[in-house]
């Protein structure tokens, strides 16, 4: 696992939000569910890319819920469609993991057992989040993704 470490400025994003406890994968799929029949009314859209975005009270409390988002980055959050909200993500360095197939829990897996012990980071307290583009194909062991840890030096 070799991961890009990379400073991200502040991004604005529009979409919906959800609850869940670690292993609900159900709540996760009827929030993009409710979310897809309505992206195309987002306006301002910076690409095509879709954002799944995880913020956690406290990192490693899996007992607790965390909110998740399905949404879009956004150039000027305006017009924000009905049921959708606005969110920002604040700037900050992330390691992103080039994640391929659909077992996603393993790859985060890997990353948390594998490769953050020997990395000289530690995870920062902002959300999580993976960038879905062209080669995200939804269902196929052929899809790829981008998995953006936040971290900050140990």
């Amino acid at each position: 696992m070799n991961p890009r470490i990379t400073e991200l400025q502040e991004k604005q994003l529009i979409g919906m939000k959800s609850q869940m406890l670690r292993h609900q994968i159900e709540s996760i799929i009827s929030l993009w569910k409710q979310f897809m029949p309505h992206k195309k009314e987002i306006q301002n859209c910076t690409s095509n890319e879709l954002i799944a975005l995880q913020e956690y009270d406290n990192f490693g409390d899996f007992k607790k819920p965390f909110d998740i988002w399905a949404c879009a980055e956004v150039s000027e959050v305006k017009n924000i469609p009905e049921n959708m909200m606005s969110y920002t993500l604040p700037s900050g360095l992330y390691a992103v993991f080039l994640h391929k197939g659909m077992d996603a829990g393993v790859t985060y897996q890997r990353i948390m057992t594998e490769w953050l012990p020997n990395s000289g980071y530690q995870i920062d307290d902002r959300p999580h989040f993976q960038i879905m583009g062209a080669k995200y194909k939804n269902g196929s062991q052929d899809s790829e993704e981008d998995f953006y840890v936040p971290v900050k030096a140990k």
